[in-house]
Formats: structure tokens, C-alpha cells, sequence
């Protein structure tokens, strides 16, 4: 039985050390722990992309006075998708809804350390799920207005 827990705590190190070398640190410590996950208990808006891959993203916004105030994210989809979703939600804290659509699928995929090619399209669906956040705030928003 040590022998086979030998072997199987080796072999995750070997895989660590892969992933590691493929994604970087940023990336790997991010799959490990990701920040921002879940949605946030004083959500008032989100917005989701799903890629031809089948992954979904969804950014959760906490949105007051025009300022994120708190940000989520969700995925069914792998870690690259994971990562993405995180980093998307972190780069929208403290920003102003005016200034989101500035966060870009290369924005977030540079701030990753980069992704693998076949990986770099969940950068994209992360921006994308952003952006449709603030514009399911911006809808409640003028509705809300309307109403009054």
C-alpha cells in the first residue's frame, strides 16, 4: 500500500510540475484556489457565454452607484474556463460599469500569464459573460427608471 501511495503522490507532483511549466504559476495557483468563485450574496446582475466547447461562464455583478462592488463567477467548463471566470470577476472589482467593456478577452488572457492556443477562447467567453453582466445591469437599471 506505500508503494502505491508513493507512486500516486509522485505522479501528482509530476502532473503539478506540468501544468505548472504549461499555464505558470499565476494560472496554477488560480486553478488550485480560485478567488471569486460562487455568487456573491448581493448579486443584482449577471451575464453568461457559452463557447462552441460547451463551457458556460457566468459573472455574477453586485453593481451600487454605477461601481462593481463585488463580483463571482461559475463554470461547468475546465480549468482554463475556470481561471478565466475568476480572473474576469477580479478585474471587474472597483471598476465603473462605464469602464467594463475595456476588459477584454486578451486583457484577461494576459493577465493569466497567457493560456494554451486551444485554451485561449475561455478568456473570451469570460470578457463576453462581463459584458453581458453590465448589460443585464444596465437593462434593470433603464427598467427600474421606467417604472418609477
Amino acid at each position: 500500500m506505500a508503494d502505491l501511495d508513493t507512486f500516486l503522490d509522485e505522479l501528482q507532483s509530476t502532473l503539478n510540475e506540468q501544468t505548472k511549466t504549461a499555464y505558470g504559476e499565476e494560472a496554477f495557483d488560480r486553478w488550485r484556489n480560485p478567488p471569486h468563485r460562487g455568487r456573491p450574496s448581493a448579486a443584482n446582475c449577471q451575464g453568461s457565454s457559452t463557447g462552441n466547447c460547451g463551457d458556460t461562464i457566468t459573472i455574477f455583478l453586485q453593481i451600487e452607484d454605477d461601481t462593481v462592488r463585488d463580483a463571482g463567477f461559475h463554470t461547468d467548463g475546465c480549468g482554463s474556463s475556470q481561471i478565466s471566470g475568476s480572473m474576469a470577476a477580479e478585474l471587474a472589482l472597483g471598476k465603473r460599469c462605464e469602464d467594463l467593456p475595456a476588459i477584454t478577452g486578451e486583457i484577461v488572457r494576459d493577465r493569466l500569464g497567457g493560456l494554451l492556443k486551444d485554451d485561449e477562447h475561455c478568456a473570451w467567453l469570460a470578457a463576453n459573460a462581463l459584458h453581458d453582466a453590465v448589460g443585464d445591469y444596465y437593462k434593470r437599471t433603464l427598467h427600474h427608471t421606467e417604472q418609477a
